[in-house]
């Protein structure tokens, strides 16, 4: 069976909205229940009819459900996982989407009963954008889809799973938790923390005005700003819980920077040019890869009739 009975959404942002329209469109739940902390975001998702039902607690969410998907916050994991364990289904499968994997197993696993399935999970897609009217059903379409399996989950529950996930349109793929969160921090969390600092930069020299930083940032600087505009909540927690291996690369990362700053001061042109050349072979595999295009707005426009 490709899809789940009941599937209960605890968070309605991007990742949890895109997955409903997602399900809705391939048919792969029988039923979306939904749950946000906020009364707003669970208003907002009343209204536009993201659920079959949204409930006010996640503990009423998930009673019956036999996938939980949690898509809060990587510091909220814990304390949602002991509200919902009592609630749990057996049998039930609880995965999250969470862009750190060793601190969601540390937070979650503890709290949860031996008869469900916790297989952790990271969607690699995603847009600047959050909240319930956010998501569209394409957003995982050719996209990775990591999951880190543990030790003593269900064989079947794993491979319902992928399926489901591959029913939404993702490439699944499964790696250990270490490795996932080392991978991460070289391809997410680093890139992210550079676009941070680079704003950042920006905001604090003086000798150039916020107005030419908007007007001309279609330069360069308009691409770090697209993943700067993403969750602060988000991310704040990833760098908190993914610290050593975030460090690690950012340490490689400064290693490279002075070998950059050496060659542009003693005039290297050979060095550069070789450098970016390297560099530049990487970007192309990617849209060679599928995972990225090289229209001028870098395919992240959604089109209207996508949105919901």
């Amino acid at each position: 069976m490709t899809g789940y009975n009941r599937v209960a959404l605890i968070g309605l942002g991007l990742i949890a909205s895109s997955m409903a329209h997602a399900m809705r469109a391939h048919g792969l739940a029988g039923e979306i229940v939904g749950h946000a902390k906020s009364p707003e975001t669970r208003a907002t998702a009343v209204e536009i009819g993201l659920c079959d039902r949204v409930c006010e607690t996640a503990a009423e969410a998930v009673r019956g459900a036999d996938l939980v998907v949690l898509c809060v916050p990587v510091g909220a994991m814990g304390a949602i996982a002991a509200e919902i364990a009592p609630h749990l289904a057996v049998g039930a499968t609880i995965t999250d989407v969470g862009s750190v994997k060793q601190a969601v197993v540390e937070a979650v696993a503890p709290h949860l009963p031996p008869h469900v399935n916790f297989i952790p999970g990271h969607p690699l897609a995603g847009t600047e954008h959050s909240g319930p009217r956010s998501g569209f059903a394409s957003l995982f379409v050719n996209r990775w889809w990591l999951l880190t399996p543990l030790e003593g989950n269900d064989p079947a529950a794993v491979q319902r799973l992928r399926d489901f996930l591959t029913g939404l349109g993702a490439n699944v793929d499964e790696m250990d938790v270490q490795r996932h969160d080392l991978v991460l921090a070289v391809v997410s969390h680093t890139p992210h923390l550079i676009a941070y600092t680079m704003v950042g930069v920006a905001d604090h020299l003086r000798r150039v005005t916020q107005d030419e930083v908007i007007k001309y940032s279609a330069s360069g600087f308009r691409d770090f700003t697209r993943i700067a505009a993403s969750d602060p909540t988000m991310w704040r927690d990833v760098f908190l819980t993914n610290k050593e291996a975030t460090l690690d690369i950012l340490g490689r990362f400064t290693e490279e920077l002075f070998m950059l700053q050496r060659a542009i001061r003693m005039e290297d042109g050979a060095f550069l040019h070789d450098y970016f050349t390297r560099t530049r072979a990487i970007r192309r595999g990617i849209i060679e890869a599928g995972q990225d295009t090289a229209a001028p707005d870098f395919g992240r426009g959604v089109p209207p009739s996508d949105k919901a």
